[in-house]
């Protein structure tokens, strides 16, 4: 298929380079079939080979049901994308002609008019190629994306008896979320994710001088405690309430600026102030930037390596030093960011996980493993982000120490999962909140709705295969019943639960987590200077410790918690009594709908009473709320529903039944 396209003038920018250019996208017309299969099929650029698998009815949903388990068959296989272009003269007149990757997943062979001109291995990187030479009135460009998964396999068997923990992902320069994570499906993708196109000019554009959008400064200082840890921006000291946030999208090419905009929403709505972009991820897109820069809410960047040590060999570095300068460029100009952070776990992970005992990793080797860690994220990238933004802190890792180690409660920031991992209660905080906690967290189900979209009837009990596949955190079921046991309901029981009544009590637990460890944190400033909880948003439908459902980014009970806890302008108290411990009564609960408003009344005391309007994915004001006895309370619906379809529930409504 020819593609004819419209060529742009326009002011061509990247980070802080100007200049006037030709700019030609090739969008249009792509086609992509498994490698060598003579079967053609459109594809979407920017997308991913298993959402054009999708589109073309090749795949079922992966995200349906246990679907995913069945698609594994892709990330082993290679992929072939082409297309023709057309170039117009004007362009072709040009002194410089490049093409143009912004983004390409990730081992790609490219080849124009049959010529290669490219091997990437990067998802990071942009990759631009002179193919000035090589270019005609009619083109024919051809993209082999080998597998990512054959290939790190290949080099890690390369590699023994020497082995880089805890997985052969660590040799690519690629999401490590696609490798799945402990929220996250396995679905390591290919593709080109990010735009293509031409830039065309008769003179190479300059850089102009970057002048810092933000003055900022991480403030780690000795004190009769041990060491501070908090921000000052724009000379200002800063409290930090906030989340980490993840990819939204187990597909990332699939997010658009109005679907950040509903993520960031939920953040700010939730009076966050900071997101911390997780190094499993992505280095986000440059529309989620920009919203954070509107909102106001800062972000702390981690580099993209996270629980992996790393190659030390040249090769890596370079494409790794690449990688930084590239990312921080792209970034640097956006005033949310605050701070670059190297990798996610790291440190903590070769220290305290046993990889030296599991993996059998000789004394030799575990101090090389240890050595090229140092190289990359002491050394060399601040090295690297200086050299490029001088303007912004750096920390070689998160957390400083691991939340066993008595120094995480008194320097650095802290990754507390004493909560959860350790089965800990949450009011643990009184004596373990750190100078910054950085990561902890609650699970809980998606919301019901989510479990009736990826469910058959037949999959709807309690720890059933399907559910099962949609439980990724090691013994995460019987996690969250030590949680419903101390907190909701006795065993008996939690072994009766439907799975409706069992995912709001869930709910329900993570309302209560989040609200009191919150609290807690804020309590011990300036002690503590920040919490950021683990995490706000979801990839997929999943239990998870988000706080917002991943179909429209709906808020789970949690958001309702959570957004009061961060309140500045009162300060809630905490809870005194165990929800399993109070004395409820029937509180036979009547409400009233009026245009978008509804108002509730209980005769006796009512906790946690959940408003749930069926097909609304919209917020409430309130939910899951408390209802004093013969006290009206009105909440309002943001946009519109259809109201003739409400259920009423609380605490009591659940526990009475078993």
């Amino acid at each position: 298929m020819n593609v004819k396209v419209k060529i742009i003038g326009c002011l061509f920018l990247f980070g802080s380079l100007t200049a006037r250019a030709q700019v030609q996208k090739i969008t249009d017309g792509w086609q992509f079939q498994e490698q060598d299969a003579a079967q053609w099929l459109p594809a979407k650029v920017p997308g991913e080979v298993h959402l054009d698998l999708l589109a073309n009815k090749q795949i079922p949903d992966p995200f349906y049901r246990d679907n995913e388990k069945k698609l594994q068959w892709i990330e082993r296989e290679n992929w072939d994308y082409k297309v023709k272009f057309e170039v117009p003269s004007a362009t072709l007149n040009k002194k410089n002609v490049e093409l143009v990757f912004d983004g390409l997943d990730t081992y790609a062979d490219v080849y124009l008019n049959g010529k290669r001109i490219l091997q990437a291995n990067n998802m990071f990187r942009q990759w631009k190629v002179d193919v000035k030479a090589l270019l005609k009135a009619s083109n024919q460009l051809f993209i082999r994306f080998k597998s990512a998964q054959n290939t790190v396999d290949s080099m890690a068997k390369a590699d023994l008896p020497y082995v880089i923990p805890d997985n052969p992902r660590a040799y690519v320069r690629k999401a490590q979320f696609h490798f799945g994570w402990d929220w996250g499906p396995k679905l390591t993708t290919a593709g080109i994710w990010k735009e293509v196109r031409l830039e065309a000019y008769d003179v190479k554009p300059k850089e102009k001088a970057f002048v810092p959008p933000v003055k900022v400064e991480l403030v780690q200082q000795p004190d009769k405690d041990g060491k501070s840890f908090y921000f000052k921006i724009q000379s200002k000291t800063i409290y930090v309430k906030g989340a980490n946030y993840i990819p939204s999208d187990a597909f990332v090419s699939r997010m658009t600026k109005n679907d950040y905009r509903k993520v960031l929403s939920m953040a700010k709505d939730a009076n966050m102030n900071m997101l911390r972009v997780w190094g499993g991820g992505i280095y986000e897109s440059d529309d989620f930037y920009d919203l954070c820069d509107s909102l106001g809410i800062y972000v702390w960047q981690d580099f993209m390596f996270a629980g992996a040590m790393v190659p030390g060999d040249k090769a890596f570095f370079d494409n790794v030093r690449e990688e930084v300068k590239y990312q921080v460029k792209r970034l640097r100009h956006h005033k949310s960011i605050v701070l670059w952070c190297g990798n996610n776990e790291v440190d903590e992970a070769f220290n305290r996980w046993g990889w030296q005992k599991s993996f059998r990793i000789s004394p030799a080797d575990s101090a090389k493993l240890w050595n090229d860690y140092t190289r990359l994220f002491r050394d060399s990238i601040p090295k690297w982000v200086k050299e490029v933004d001088g303007s912004r802190p750096y920390i070689s890792t998160s957390p400083k120490y691991g939340w066993g180690v008595k120094n995480s409660f008194t320097e650095g920031d802290s990754h507390y999962w004493g909560v959860w991992w350790g089965g800990e209660d949450f009011e643990v905080f009184e004596n373990k909140t750190g100078r910054f906690v950085s990561e902890y967290g609650m699970q809980a189900m998606p919301n019901y709705q989510s479990l009736l979209k990826i469910t058959e009837p037949q999959d709807r009990y309690l720890f059933s295969d399907v559910l099962q596949n949609h439980q990724r955190a090691g013994n995460g079921y019987d996690k969250l019943a030590v949680y419903l046991k101390s907190y909701m309901v006795d065993s008996a029981q939690l072994k009766k639960l439907s799975l409706e009544d069992y995912t709001y009590l869930t709910q329900c637990v993570q309302y209560y987590g989040f609200k009191n460890m919150i609290l807690i944190h804020r309590s011990k400033a300036p002690y503590n200077m920040g919490t950021l909880l683990w995490q706000l948003n979801d990839c997929w439908p999943v239990e998870s410790w988000s706080i917002t459902d991943y179909y429209n980014r709906a808020p789970k009970a949690a958001w309702y918690a959570v957004k009061e806890a961060y309140r500045d302008d009162i300060r809630i108290k905490r809870d005194t009594v165990k929800p399993k411990d109070l004395n409820l009564s029937d509180p036979k609960i009547t409400y009233e709908v009026k245009g978008n408003t509804i108002k509730l009344k209980a005769s006796a005391f009512a906790k946690y009473v959940f408003v749930d309007i069926e097909g609304y994915n919209g917020k409430l004001s309130d939910n899951y709320f408390d209802l004093e006895a013969n006290k009206e309370k009105t909440i309002t619906l943001s946009g519109t529903a259809a109201t003739n379809n409400i259920k009423i529930k609380s605490l009591w409504d659940v526990t009475h039944k078993y």
